[in-house]
């Protein structure tokens, strides 16, 4: 993820930024801008996105949607290790109570709330390595 030429990946998935990102996507205008955004990207060719409202409200005919989801401990557990590599340190129950409010915080948000496209493949990735969930999205995708 680049802005303004800079390198943002890392920076975009400290533990500040994701627990300001519910607070913030409740913000209607803000959903709309950022939404409109990623569409006007994406109908410029083929990308892969992920995101918790891509298939239902931004490409709603989006050729190929999966809900993927994992258990919350497993979540947890993939997040804290991402936090430890970075030098952010929490304990694996602050992190579940952090994924378990953002998660709340989505699904009951008025506006386009966390929830499964009605045309997207469920893929619970729980017991599955980032390998084996890439190969079991591939299986679906007809190149």
């Amino acid at each position: 993820m680049f802005t303004q030429g800079q390198d943002v990946t890392s920076r975009i998935r400290e533990n500040r930024v994701s627990l300001a990102v519910p607070v913030i996507a409740a913000y209607i205008g803000v959903r709309d801008y950022v939404n409109r955004q990623i569409a006007a990207v994406a109908s410029q060719g083929n990308y892969i996105l992920e995101g918790r409202d891509i298939g239902t409200v931004v490409l709603p005919n989006a050729q190929y949607k999966f809900f993927l989801t994992a258990s919350l401990e497993v979540r947890a557990k993939r997040r804290k290790a991402d936090l430890d590599a970075k030098g952010e340190h929490y304990s694996l129950l602050e992190v579940m109570a952090q994924i378990k409010e953002r998660d709340e915080l989505d699904i009951n948000r008025a506006v386009a709330p966390l929830r499964q496209a009605p045309d997207a493949i469920y893929i619970d990735n729980s017991n599955l390595t980032l390998e084996q969930t890439i190969d079991t999205l591939a299986k679906y995708i007809k190149l």
